[in-house]
């Protein structure tokens, strides 16, 4: 048994509530009861927890400049079938569409920034190599 368990994944964000409502809707999640006025979580259907710190100084990363480091970004799974409706759906709840080239096919994976500006990707496979560029 490890040290400690993963508890959540947390997003510094400038608004926490619209983040939070984003991702809710996307992963058809719910939230938490022990939101604060600075904090809230989210708890999908598998069980995995996303909280949005209020960070008033939070600044959207600039990735994909290749000055930038990706560091840390979020990776969702769906069927290849329905890459196109989540797209949409994604863009309709007021994520933007990131340009990388050489980062998989147009079938595999697409790169997305949410509305605070935290980069996620959605792809059919979690079959991916390391950052190339």
């Amino acid at each position: 048994m490890g040290l400690v368990k993963a508890a959540a994944i947390v997003l510094d964000c400038a608004d926490p509530e619209e983040l939070a409502e984003f991702y809710k809707e996307l992963l058809d999640a719910k939230e938490c009861p022990d939101t604060t006025s600075n904090r809230m979580d989210i708890e999908t259907g598998t069980g995995i927890r996303i909280a949005f710190r209020r960070d008033l100084n939070a600044t959207p990363s600039s990735w994909p400049r290749p000055e930038d480091s990706l560091q840390t970004h979020l990776d969702f799974l769906v069927d290849a079938d329905d890459l196109d409706a989540v797209e949409r759906a994604v863009v309709g709840l007021g994520g933007t569409p990131i340009e990388a080239s050489g980062r998989g096919g147009p079938n595999e994976a697409r790169m997305y920034s949410d509305p605070a500006g935290h980069s996620f990707t959605v792809r059919s496979s979690l079959r991916h190599g390391p950052k190339t560029d």
